[in-house]
């Protein structure tokens, strides 16, 4: 009888692996798929009702960080917010897709590039080159999180990380909320109509 050897789990191997059987992937995708819609409504309308702008309201800020063509500087509270905002995106992604690496980040860049596109079409709000690296910043550090926590946990990271997403999920977009509630303009312009308008007959 010849005895059938196996070959240890590498790490990426034991990633691929540690939410299989518990749910624990089904789970993530969904609180994922939350986390998406939320983001594209926290970034383009600041969780109020969906509307189109003006023509006259599209701006595009091409210099990053300091000021310059009529835009100021970019302000520490806000490169933080979009860090914050953007780190839950890293670690959906390193959990779901564990070997990806550097396509994760083409995901999360593209994903940011696409949000402020979305915006200068929609005129509803200013499309920056900051927002774009320091968003991708923030998916960066998530992944980076999500590795020092296989170390840890390793084959429970899956569970684990089900509940913690769900709960910092929750937690980031209120905090999101409350300091975009201290902004002194949150809404679209009065003579913008809020109505969302449908090729309806």
């Amino acid at each position: 009888m010849t005895e059938t050897s196996y070959a240890p789990a590498t790490p990426r191997t034991a990633a691929v692996n540690e939410l299989s059987g518990t749910g624990g992937r089904w789970a993530l995708a969904v609180l994922f798929a939350i986390y998406l819609m939320l983001l594209v409504w926290l970034v383009l309308w600041k969780f109020h009702v969906p509307f189109v702008g003006r023509d006259d309201m599209r701006e595009i800020k091409l210099i990053p960080f300091v000021g310059g063509g009529g835009f100021g500087a970019s302000a520490p509270w806000e490169v933080f917010a979009n860090i914050i905002i953007f780190l839950p995106f890293g670690i959906y992604l390193a959990a779901l897709v564990p070997t990806w690496r550097w396509r994760a980040v083409a995901v999360m860049a593209g994903a940011s590039l696409g949000l402020e596109v979305a915006e200068y079409v929609l005129a509803v709000g200013s499309s920056d080159v900051t927002d774009v690296i320091v968003n991708t910043s923030g998916g960066l550090i998530g992944l980076g999180v999500l590795a020092l926590v296989r170390r840890k946990l390793r084959s429970r990271t899956g569970v684990v990380m089900a509940w913690i997403m769900a709960l910092a999920t929750v937690v980031v977009f209120i905090a999101a909320t409350a300091l975009i509630a201290s902004f002194p303009r949150l809404g679209p312009p009065d003579d913008v109509d809020m109505r969302v308008s449908c090729p309806c007959p």
